[in-house]
């Protein structure tokens, strides 16, 4: 038996002629031509795109779609696109203005392209036109209005303009008690080395009635702000869907407009709610808000650390310099007071000489004084005593004047007062003159008026 098999036996007929690459090309162009419409709706995910960087240049993409082929596997559908240049003026602002967002790899678009086959360069196509309510959705659109609205009010930077502590452990916590996020957010700061009061704010996290439970359990919060660091809203992952809540404008507003940090950790890593925007800062999952909690305390802490070995060194530092400063300073005062020394001894020296030789020169002249002073004193003492001669005579003739006027004023009031006395006798001598005058005449009446009853 054969190893191998017989090799089939060539046909009979010869093979048709050869043909040139670039008529087997020319033909599949022709055949695409013929049997495939004017252009068609796509729908693709931008892979890479170049965009004009001057006016008059094209953007070119490179569209992808993920898929699977017929036994299952998994494929990757790619071709080239191009948006020629008047189109893309009039394509890419239109998208814009309609999503909010530039043409970027990563979107997923509903394009109309017409097929096209060159010999040289192959398959492409060109774009013709793109519909942004694809790209953009129902939810989308509301959720761009939203955008637009918090925009327009300065809600999407207010909250990341407050300071959030450098150490936030009082938080009030708004999630479901039931949620595993909670329990694993709970749970990893358990495990953390630093203390954390938590507070439960009970809301419901899903569903048609979740924002305003929300909103309810920020009001709580807002009642008793002054206890709390941060807020923390926090949700487990979930459907698109499901996270719906978290797009709505009330509560996206309320989150906004709080006056206490606010930290999310809502959804899973592809999720970014519209309450996440306004809010002081997103985190993607509750853990992950827990390990940022922790974290900044870790950071705060080996910052302290650090600064405490800072302030060790320096101080040390510091103590080393002022011994050094300090020896240096002794060896200075111990030198300084030598030469003091010296010099206090110096000037003591030259003291003692002036001091053996001041009284000396003092005693010298103080007898030359009592000597002059011996010469000078009878010459003053006559002096003074003829002063005083001079004075008590003086003093004399002072006297015998004050004398003489008193005598004279005595003698003139002795001699008023002599004549004051003989007036008053000579006045009671008149007196007694006219009184016995009167006498002597009553006594004559009364002797002459007894005789005259006789006649």
């Amino acid at each position: 038996m054969p190893l191998y098999n017989r090799r089939p036996e060539l046909p009979l007929f010869a093979p048709p002629p050869p043909l040139g690459l670039a008529e087997l090309l020319g033909r599949v162009r022709q055949v695409l031509q013929q049997q495939l419409a004017d252009s068609y709706w796509v729908v693709a995910e931008v892979a890479e795109i170049t965009v004009p960087r001057f006016a008059g240049a094209h953007c070119y993409l490179t569209l992808t779609e993920q898929g699977t082929d017929s036994r299952g596997m998994p494929m990757k559908a790619q071709a080239r696109a191009t948006l020629w240049s008047q189109r893309y003026q009039q394509l890419a602002p239109a998208f814009e203005r309609a999503t909010g967002q530039t043409l970027r790899p990563g979107l997923k678009l509903l394009l109309r392209v017409q097929v096209r086959f060159h010999e040289q360069y192959g398959l492409s196509l060109d774009v013709v036109a793109i519909d942004p309510s694809y790209t953009v959705g129902e939810l989308a659109l509301q959720r761009l209005n939203t955008l637009r609205q918090l925009e327009e009010k300065g809600l999407l930077e207010r909250q990341k303009q407050l300071p959030l502590p450098l150490a936030p452990q009082r938080l009030a916590v708004i999630s479901s008690p039931t949620a595993a996020g909670f329990q694993d957010f709970v749970q990893q700061l358990d495990e953390a080395p630093y203390d954390f009061a938590l507070t439960l704010f009970p809301a419901m996290m899903q569903g048609d009635d979740a924002p305003a439970s929300i909103r309810a359990a920020l009001d709580g919060v807002r009642a008793r702000r002054r206890q709390f660091d941060a807020v923390v809203i926090i949700r487990g992952g979930g459907s698109r869907t499901d996270l719906l809540a978290f797009d709505e404008y009330g509560l996206a507003a309320a989150v906004g407009a709080f006056p206490l940090p606010v930290l999310t950790g809502i959804g899973h890593e592809r999720d970014e709610a519209v309450v996440d925007l306004t809010a002081h800062r997103a985190l993607k999952t509750p853990t992950a808000v827990a390990a940022f909690l922790v974290e900044r305390l870790a950071r705060l802490e080996a910052a302290i650390l650090g600064l405490g070995e800072q302030i060790i060194n320096t101080a040390r530092q510091q103590l080393s310099q002022r011994h050094a400063r300090l020896d240096q300073l002794s060896g200075q005062s111990r030198y300084a007071a030598h030469r003091q020394l010296d010099g206090a001894r110096d000037a003591l020296r030259a003291r003692t000489r002036q001091a053996a030789t001041g009284p000396r020169e003092q005693l010298r002249q103080l007898g030359q004084d009592l000597e002059r002073f011996r010469h000078l004193l009878p010459r003053a003492a006559r002096q003074r005593l003829a002063h005083e001669h001079r004075g008590l005579r003086q003093r004399g003739r002072v006297l015998l004047k004050r004398f003489a006027r008193h005598h004279q004023h005595r003698r003139e009031t002795l001699l008023h007062r002599r004549y004051q006395l003989q007036l008053a006798l000579e006045r009671r001598l008149h007196r007694a003159e006219l009184r016995l005058c009167q006498l002597a005449v009553h006594s004559k009446q009364s002797t002459v008026s007894p005789r005259t009853p006789n006649h």
